[in-house]
């Protein structure tokens, strides 16, 4: 057993790199988006997100960094352990579009729905699943996920308003809150 698992360790050490800052570097910090709808059992369908980028100003410890947070995130804490920071390489025809999120004190920050973008039907062999295209705040169309539309009713029925009658329908049209 202990063979096994020194053969094991070696093998992940020497593919492992540390990743280290040194003061003056730009960092992306990860937030966590935390969506109301479960799908399958999993929370968060949508990726992790990075923001920034931000620079480092300090090195804490061996694998923590102080980071310089703009006043809008105040209320954040600005050490970071290095799992939490990603570096980000310098390109001066690189334009960054920095996006204003409402971020809690744990760097998570709330998946609403915006618009509904489409609707569609999917068969399975016994029933039929009515489903929504949903475009999600900060997030872009190309980024919209099709939701269970019964759930998304339930959740957000503020969302559907005063169309009522999905079945007469050919298209949908979405429409903003």
């Amino acid at each position: 057993m202990r063979t096994a698992q020194s053969h094991q360790k070696s093998y992940a050490d020497r593919r492992r790199r540390d990743l280290e800052f040194s003061v003056g570097d730009h960092v992306f910090v990860r937030v966590v988006p935390m969506k109301g709808v479960m799908r399958f059992g999993k929370r968060g369908k949508l990726s992790p997100r990075f923001i920034g980028p931000f620079e480092i100003l300090d090195r804490i410890g061996t694998m923590t960094y102080r980071v310089a947070l703009p006043p809008s995130l105040a209320a954040v804490h600005n050490v970071f352990h290095v799992s939490m920071l990603r570096k980000y390489i310098s390109n001066p025809s690189h334009i960054l579009d920095f996006e204003h999120l409402q971020l809690a004190s744990d760097l998570t920050f709330e998946e609403r729905p915006v618009q509904i973008l489409a609707r569609e039907e999917r068969r399975l062999r016994t029933r039929v699943i009515p489903m929504v295209k949903v475009r999600w705040l900060n997030h872009s169309e190309e980024e919209a996920t099709w939701e269970a539309e019964t759930d998304m009713q339930t959740r957000y029925p503020d969302l559907f308003g005063t169309y009522l009658n999905f079945e007469d329908e050919i298209s949908f049209k979405g429409r903003e809150l």
